[in-house]
């Protein structure tokens, strides 16, 4: 059997990803190599992601290396794949989620939550600005842009009371400090914590390798999700949030989105057996449109 190339960006998180995809090729017997490709959303690290607002910033250049046959696969945090994959490319796989959480890294302790003095969060997600404005409207938000390393170092060489991260990129490397707090008031990027495995659609070889490790329930849960982003238009310049989980048989969908400041906010909420689910975040997103999402999306836009 031919080896399999595996398309992957040079951070630690990354390499950890496509290491874990090599290991499952492994397990069923299929030799695989992987090759380093450097994304557009490695190169510029000072710009935040919503004034770049590329779709698919992360994962282009290994859409293209695979489209050219450099690689076989590639692997990519789920949340970073655009909803619209490029024509020619198509899942090969979708890995079991990890935590879909989000994780405020305070710089000491979060005593300042309670205070009135004033505070500095950093992330460079548009989606985690907003949801903390809303909840902290008085705090301020700095940009913080680079690989999981990169941020953890700012945190400590800043004078910022703390920063948001994704709980399943530092927990995957170890990298999750001691002081950690789950944010379980703020809903995750559509298929946060998921891993996607991609590949040309043509590649049969691909496809069977890796549908071995496909994952149902996350790629259900994460295409509803996915879904609802689409409905909305959104991409990583939108404050859109979205999460759907299978509880005893049940699909439980949670949706919201935010203009830019935190001041305004639509919420969804939907349950229904998971043989109905089909066009649950279709409808979400559907029904948020109705309630006055049009003009938060277009405030987003404008600014």
């Amino acid at each position: 059997m031919p080896k399999i190339r595996i398309g992957t960006r040079e951070s630690e998180l990354a390499v950890w990803q496509a290491n874990l995809v090599k290991r499952l090729l492994a397990d069923d017997g299929h030799e695989a190599e992987l090759i380093f490709i450097k994304s557009e959303g490695d190169t510029d690290l000072k710009t935040p992601l919503y004034e770049i607002g590329v779709q698919g910033i992360f994962t282009r250049a290994l859409d293209i290396a695979l489209l050219n046959g450099n690689i076989d696969i590639a692997v990519h945090s789920m949340k970073d794949v655009p909803t619209q994959m490029p024509k020619g490319i198509v899942c090969a796989s979708i890995l079991k989620r990890a935590s879909y959480k989000d994780l405020l890294v305070p710089k000491t302790d979060i005593a300042f939550l309670d205070g009135t003095l004033p505070v500095v969060i950093a992330t460079s997600s548009i989606r985690r600005k907003a949801q903390w404005l809303n909840r902290y409207p008085g705090h301020t938000l700095e940009n913080l842009r680079g690989n999981v390393n990169t941020r953890l170092q700012k945190v400590k060489d800043n004078n910022w009371n703390g920063a948001i991260f994704a709980a399943a990129g530092l927990e995957r490397i170890n990298l999750r400090p001691a002081n950690a707090i789950e944010l379980d008031w703020m809903l995750p990027a559509p298929a946060q914590g998921a891993i996607m495995v991609v590949c040309r659609a043509d590649d049969n070889h691909s496809l069977d390798a890796c549908s071995s490790f496909h994952d149902n329930e996350t790629a259900l849960c994460t295409g509803l999700e996915r879904d609802f982003l689409r409905a909305l238009m959104g991409g990583c310049a939108t404050p859109i949030s979205a999460l759907a989980q299978i509880q005893n048989g049940v699909v439980v969908f949670e949706g919201n989105i935010l203009s830019v400041d935190g001041t305004e906010k639509l919420e969804v909420r939907r349950t229904i057996p998971v043989d109905s689910a089909t066009d649950i975040g279709k409808d979400a997103a559907e029904e948020l449109l109705r309630k006055g999402g049009r003009a938060i999306l277009e405030s987003v836009r404008s600014a």
